[in-house]
Order: C-alpha cells, then sequence, then structure tokens
C-alpha cells in the first residue's frame, strides 16, 4: 500500500527559506530561518539529519529535542513546534540569531551598549537559577554558541544537548566529543579522583564567567586568558572573578550571583535591568505602581535600544491601553516609540489605538492627544479623519475647560489638509464663528482668528470670499488687543485672497479705524497693512493690466501650497489658556466697565448723515456687540427673532445676499435715515456683504444691532460718482479705469452662488421689522387701557379712609 504513504516534511505547517543555514551551535544542528505556511510568520528551524553510524550523536539530538519541549521559561528558547522522522529532527523555535552572529552585526553597526549586555547576562542567569535550583538540572553547556537573541534583543539559553540532571539518577554528563565545547570545562573536571568538592552549580558558573569574558573581549582563545578581565567593566570584575576561581565550592549560586550584581552601584543595577523587570511583572502590578512607570518611562526610553522599544515595550503599551486601563499616561511613550516603527507599521499598530482614543471621554487623554497629533497627523488618511476623529475632536470647541477648547482649535492647522467640503467650509466655520463671537476667553477668540487665517488657503473659494474678511473685520473689534493684532494680520496673510472691490471698500476701511486704536501693537501693524494694501492698489491704478494677475488667487480652488505663505504670518499670539492664560489676560467681561452710550442728534432730512466715528472697543458683559433699542421689548422680540438656534441654518445664509441687495455702496453717495435708530456705544461700520460669517451666530454677532435701512433717499442732486469726476487727466483715455467698475453700485439681483434662487430676506427682514413695531403698539394700547380702567375704578369708588376695611 504504498500509494497511502505521505511525506510528513511536505505536509509539516512550516517550511525552510532557501538561505544558507546561519552559523549555528557547534554540534548536529543546523540553525536555518523559516516561516508558517498559513501565516508567513518568521521562525528558526534547527535541522538534524539522522546519519547512519552516528547512534551516539542522534541520541543527543534526540534528548535536546525532548528538553527544550518540555522546558518552559521566559529565558529559555521557546519551542513552537517539531518533527521528528527516521531521516530527520525538525525543531521550530521563536526567531533568533545567535549572539556571535549579533554581537557581531552590533559592533559593526556602532557597538553594544553597557545597558543591552547587564539585561542579556541577566536573562542567561535567571534561566540558570531555574535550571538549578528549581529543575536541578546541570545545562553543562553555557558558552557564546548555546545563547541566541530574538528581534527584541532578549538573550535566550538553548543547546540542551548535553543536560544531566543534578540529582545522579540519570546518569554523569553525557561525553560531548566536541573540541570547540570541552575549552570551557572547568580545571575540575580533568580530576577524576573525586576529591574535590564542588557544588552542583560550580561548572555552569564556570562556563558562564567564559561566556563574559567572551562578550567583552571576543573569542576565548585558551582557559589562562581568563585570568586577564581585559574589557569587563570594573562594576563586574569582582563578580566575574569568583566565578572563574580556582576552588569551584566559592563560586556562587546564580540566584546569589543576581543579587550581588543588583547591589547599588552593581553592573545590573540600572534603568534598562528595573524596566524590563517591572514589564515582566507588570499583570500583576497595581494600577497606581503602573501610572507612575508609564509616566517616567518615556524619559528613559530614549537610552534603550530601538529593537527592544519596537518589539517589547510597544507591545506591553498597546496591551496596557487596552485591557489596563492605563489611560492617558501611555500617550507620551506610545508616540515616542512609534516613530520607530514604518508607515506600514504605524498603520497596523499605531493607528487603530489612536482612533479608539479620540472616542474616549476623558479630558486628560483628548488634550493629550491634540498635544501629540503632530507626531501621528501624517499617518492618518482622510477617510479616518472625517469619519472617525473630526466628529469626536469637535466637541473640544464645546467643551467648558478653556484648555481643551484652545487646542481644539491649534489641532485644526493640522486636520484642515484632510478635512473634506462639508467639514472644513460648513461645520468647522459654524463653530469657529460661535469661538469668535462668543467665548469669554481673549486668548480662544484670537488663536481661533490666527488658526483662520492659516488654514484659509484651504477653503473653498465662495467660503473664503464668504468668510475671512467678516472674520477678520469682526476680530478687529474685538476687546482683547492681541485678538484685533490677529484680525489685522489675517488680513495681511489672507491678502491674495481678496478682489481690488473688497481691498478699497471693506478691508481698508476697517483697518483705517485702527490707526486710532488705544494699543499700539494694533496701530502699528494697521499701518503696515494699510501701506500693503494702498502699494496694491496703487500698482493695478499705474497698470491695470496686473488687475488678473493680482486676482489669480481670488476665485482659483483651495490648495494647500497656498498655505505656506499664511504658515508663519503669526505664531499663536497667546498659549497661555493651558495654564488658565495668564492673570493679566484673563479678565472676565463681567468685571470690564460698562459701555457710555454717545447721544447723536438726529440727522436733519436732506442733510448727509455724518460718517460714523470710530472709537477705542471695551468689553461688554455679554462678551460682544450689542445695541441698545429705544423700547426694551422691542429689543426682546428683535433678539428672540434673530436668535440662530431656532432658525434654520440654510435660511440664515440667505440673509447676507439681501442685505447686499438693499444696502447703498458707500461711494455711490446714497444716504440712509437713521432717525429710528439710537447710536450704539461703539460706532460700527456698516453691515459688510461677507455677513454670512456673522449670521452662522446672529445672537452673538458683533453687528447684531445694525438694522437693515427700512427706506432709502435718492442722491442729492448734483452728486455725482467718484469714477465721474477727472481727477486732472484727459478727458479720454484708452484704458479702461478699474476703479470705474469697482465703485459702481452693487446689484440688486442675488448672486448665483447665493443659497436660494429667491430672495427671501428683504421680505423675512421687514416681516420682523412690521411685526414688532405691531407688538410695540398692541403694548402701548393695552397699557393705555389698563390705566383708563383703573382711573374708572378709582373715580367711582372714591378715595378709602384710613382704617377703611374694604368691602367688596
Amino acid at each position: 500500500m504504498w500509494f497511502f504513504a505521505r511525506d510528513p516534511v511536505r505536509d509539516f505547517p512550516f517550511e525552510l527559506i532557501p538561505e544558507p543555514p546561519e552559523g549555528g551551535p557547534p554540534g548536529p544542528w543546523a540553525l536555518h530561518r523559516g516561516r508558517k505556511k498559513a501565516t508567513g510568520c518568521p521562525v528558526s528551524i534547527f535541522v538534524y539529519d539522522v546519519k547512519p553510524g552516528a547512534e551516539e550523536q542522534t541520541q543527543v539530538a534526540k534528548a535536546a529535542f525532548k528538553r527544550l519541549k518540555t522546558l518552559r521559561h521566559p529565558n529559555i528558547l521557546a519551542y513552537i513546534d517539531g518533527l521528528e522522522t527516521e531521516k530527520c529532527l525538525h525543531v521550530v523555535t521563536e526567531a533568533v540569531t545567535p549572539l556571535g552572529i549579533y554581537l557581531k552585526a552590533r559592533v559593526e553597526a556602532g557597538g553594544l551598549k553597557e545597558l543591552e549586555i547587564s539585561w542579556g547576562l541577566h536573562q542567561i542567569v535567571k534561566a540558570l537559577s531555574f535550571l538549578v535550583n528549581d529543575c536541578s538540572l546541570i545545562h553543562n553547556n553555557v558558552c557564546m554558541a548555546a545563547v541566541f537573541v530574538d528581534r527584541a534583543g532578549e538573550w535566550k539559553l538553548g543547546g540542551l544537548d548535553y543536560m544531566y540532571s543534578a540529582q545522579g539518577n540519570g546518569g554523569g554528563p553525557p561525553r560531548k566529543g566536541i573540541p570547540e565545547l570541552e575549552q570551557y570545562d572547568p580545571p575540575e573536571l580533568a580530576d577524576s579522583s573525586g576529591r574535590v568538592v564542588r557544588e552542583k552549580w560550580s561548572a555552569d558558573m564556570w562556563r558562564l564567567g567564559c561566556l563574559i569574558w567572551e562578550v567583552f573581549n571576543g573569542p576565548l582563545p585558551r582557559a589562562a586568558a581568563l585570568r586577564n578581565p581585559g574589557k569587563i567593566p570594573k562594576s563586574l570584575v569582582p563578580h566575574y572573578c569568583e566565578l572563574v576561581g580556582a576552588n569551584p565550592k566559592v563560586r556562587p549560586n546564580p540566584a546569589r550571583f543576581l543579587q550581588n550584581c543588583r547591589a547599588p552601584g552593581g553592573f545590573m543595577s540600572n534603568r534598562f535591568v528595573e524596566t524590563n523587570l517591572f514589564l515582566e511583572e507588570i499583570q500583576i502590578k497595581e494600577p497606581a505602581e503602573k501610572q507612575k512607570f508609564f509616566q517616567e518611562l518615556s524619559k528613559s526610553l530614549d537610552a534603550f535600544p530601538e529593537d527592544f522599544c519596537r518589539h517589547k515595550v510597544l507591545p506591553q503599551l498597546l496591551t496596557a491601553f487596552e485591557f489596563g486601563n492605563a489611560g492617558a499616561v501611555v500617550l507620551t511613550p506610545l508616540f515616542k516609540v512609534g516613530k520607530f516603527l514604518s508607515a506600514e507599521e504605524y498603520q497596523q499598530k499605531i493607528i487603530p489605538v489612536v482612533v479608539k482614543m479620540f472616542s474616549s471621554t476623558d479630558r486628560a487623554m483628548r488634550i493629550r492627544l491634540l498635544q501629540q497629533m503632530e507626531q501621528f497627523i501624517q499617518y492618518l488618511d482622510e477617510p479616518t479623519v472625517n469619519t472617525q476623529i473630526f466628529p469626536h475632536v469637535v466637541h473640544g470647541f464645546l467643551d467648558t475647560n478653556p484648555a481643551i477648547r484652545e487646542q481644539t482649535v491649534k489641532s485644526m492647522l493640522l486636520l484642515a489638509p484632510k478635512l473634506n467640503e462639508a467639514n472644513l467650509n460648513v461645520e468647522l466655520m459654524k463653530h469657529f464663528a460661535r469661538l469668535q463671537a462668543k467665548d469669554e476667553q481673549g486668548p480662544i477668540r484670537c488663536n481661533t482668528t490666527v488658526c483662520l487665517g492659516k488654514i484659509g488657503s484651504y477653503l473653498s473659494a465662495s467660503t473664503r470670499h464668504r468668510v475671512l474678511t467678516s472674520a477678520f473685520s469682526r476680530a478687529t473689534k474685538d476687546p482683547f488687543a492681541p485678538s484685533r493684532v490677529a484680525g489685522v494680520l489675517g488680513f495681511a496673510a489672507t491678502h491674495n485672497l481678496y478682489s481690488m472691490n473688497d481691498c478699497a471698500h471693506k478691508i481698508l476701511p476697517v483697518l483705517c479705524g485702527l490707526t486710532v486704536d488705544p494699543e499700539k501693537s494694533v496701530r502699528d501693524q494697521a499701518f503696515k497693512a494699510i501701506r500693503s494694501f494702498l502699494s496694491k492698489l496703487e500698482s493695478v491704478s499705474e497698470d491695470p493690466t496686473q488687475l488678473e494677475e493680482v486676482e489669480k488667487d481670488v476665485h482659483a480652488a483651495s490648495s494647500p501650497g497656498m498655505g505656506g505663505a499664511a504658515a508663519s504670518w503669526a505664531g499663536w499670539a497667546v498659549t497661555g489658556v493651558s495654564s488658565l492664560t495668564s492673570k493679566l489676560i484673563r479678565v472676565h467681561p463681567t468685571t470690564a466697565p460698562a459701555e457710555t452710550n454717545i447721544p447723536q442728534r438726529p440727522t436733519p432730512e436732506g442733510v448727509p448723515a455724518p460718517a460714523p466715528t470710530p472709537v477705542p472697543a471695551t468689553p461688554t458683559t455679554s462678551g460682544h456687540w450689542e445695541t441698545q433699542e429705544e423700547d426694551k421689548d422691542t429689543a426682546e422680540d428683535s433678539s428672540a427673532a434673530d436668535r440662530w438656534d431656532d432658525e434654520d441654518w440654510g435660511s440664515l445664509e440667505q440673509e447676507a445676499e439681501s442685505v447686499l441687495a438693499q444696502q447703498d455702496d458707500w461711494s455711490t453717495g446714497g444716504q440712509v435715515s437713521r432717525a429710528s435708530q439710537v447710536s450704539n456705544s461703539d460706532h460700527k461700520p456698516s453691515k459688510s456683504p461677507e455677513s454670512d460669517w456673522s449670521s452662522w451666530e446672529a445672537e452673538g454677532s458683533w453687528e447684531q444691532g445694525w438694522q437693515e435701512p427700512s427706506s432709502q433717499e435718492p442722491p442729492l442732486e448734483g452728486t455725482r460718482l467718484a469714477s465721474e469726476y477727472n481727477w486732472g487727466g484727459p478727458e479720454s483715455s484708452d484704458k479702461g479705469d478699474p476703479f470705474a467698475t469697482l465703485s459702481a453700485r452693487p446689484s440688486t439681483q442675488p448672486r448665483p452662488d447665493s443659497w436660494g434662487e429667491d430672495n427671501w430676506e428683504g421680505l423675512e427682514t421687514e416681516s420682523r421689522q412690521a411685526k414688532a413695531e405691531l407688538a410695540r403698539k398692541k403694548r402701548e394700547e393695552r397699557r393705555r387701557e389698563m390705566e383708563a380702567k383703573r382711573a374708572e375704578r378709582k373715580a367711582a369708588k372714591g378715595p378709602m379712609k384710613l382704617g377703611a376695611r374694604k368691602l367688596d
């Protein structure tokens, strides 16, 4: 039945890699690299080929197979699988490298640190202690060829071929018959009289001394060389001399040798060994001990070997986070170890943990993630950012902790290039608008402006046109001086994103108002920005052909490359929020002086209204600018009608388009009657066409109090447009004047990029004003009716006398 026979080697779940065998231990075994067929995981395979006439070696190999299969210890070579046939023996272990080859490679790469050697020797001595003290076994083959190193740099004890029992029930030590191994035998073995008194561990400890000498000095030429310590560290020399002493009785037990070397100042008394010992027992440590360990681990990782960090520390960190509830303390060492990983490994090991961490409600973890985002943002892809990270990060904008709100704002600078259209141009802008208008912390309002200036190039063209001018204009009215500076710098950093019309009609009027700001830093930046914009306008005026080149970025699509100009225009103006800002900065608006109402005389009919005079911005009790109305009830009705939380968000976006259609441009000479309006404490410019930004936050807008004009007066007779004058030039010119089109009256038709085809804002505004006026009149009539009824009752009953009882 020969056709039923199968080749066991072919069916073995592991296969050899077709490479020359590595330098294995002297003896019958050959060490090969291999892999598991199912998963491709790397392994090491020790192969012994049965040869005729080598029965003794075959028995030694089979004994080693049996010992390795039954002995389980962290410091002994880990057995995975095996195959025994009549022709060969296969022993599969974890992927390892012989110590000799490992040391040679490390020397070529710059040398092996004493920290690594101290922990390696600690592991070998601990394995010997386990064999001698717990198993009563003598290894009988401790040497360089019997030690292997795994991918984490851990030293493993192998070479169990000549192991025997210390109790003498299995016979004496087997004969090696290999000169390369017999040179490590202690001198007392040559005395066959048996009169030498020795301990069961004496021979193995002598061989341990030979191993220590070879690790520091290279291959041992002869036993006499052991008398010269050579390069062995001074802290280890006294203990080494005990190992290679001629008297076997004084050679220490492996456990005592470890204790001696771990004493203060000893060779194995260092942070690296302590870290490894803690990691080995981390599962039984108390939570407080784990917290302290992870907090101190980050400081030591720079001195630890890279392989150790990747293959030993990292798995423990991941396990501690997933199963040990370690929390935020693992983040710092986790990201530090992540630097040693390739991009593929980072995606597989770190990113899933980071995504899971963002969904945590632990504030400490959230703020550390935001602070260290720059270490892992390059490994995040756009779908992951938009669907799994950004929805959790935006919760930080609403957090009651100022430090989290500040870090959330700063993190947007890293997330913006990876956000999609909806998250960047809609969701993020909504949160920025609220922070800039309502946040009580001036530094957060300032940093919101700074961040908006830096990510402006990533916004779509329509969003830039709608948001930037209004946002920076709002910042220039902030009572917090650094916010006003940030608003000016925002204009300067994004100068290439504005049309000449916007520069002349919207930006320069705002900047000119800041030239009388109480803060000199604000005034200085305002003058610089004004000179920059004027120079730009003047260059286009001199050569109108430059207009297209100057405005090439205005309608350009969002481009990451455009962000380079704004990347360094301003650092984070105030970073003290993490420490609750600064005591000088953290002035709550509720303690600020109230605004002073400046009366304004009604404008006579037919006379142009005087231009509003800007006054220094002062904090208000609500954290944003408010306008006092004639009637308190009317103001309450108007506020309730304008509350953005109760309105559909899309309809609010349409309000700005209606404002653009209803307002007269200042250059047309149109005048608006303000007889029904009471002046605000701060005279603010009229609402800009880009007030879509402020429409997101109608309740907290800087320009909330300005009502829409109810009527418009025709221009005065003889009034001419600025472009109709001849400013000293020739009557006719071949070149078209670009400023003639800039000062033209804006069209009353809605723009094509408006939120709807119909202009609902005008109707909605008129309806609100009519309702407010009607409500006021009804209240007034009701008040008069109640007063009349009270007067009638008093007249009918007459005055009541003192002490008289009121009857029905």
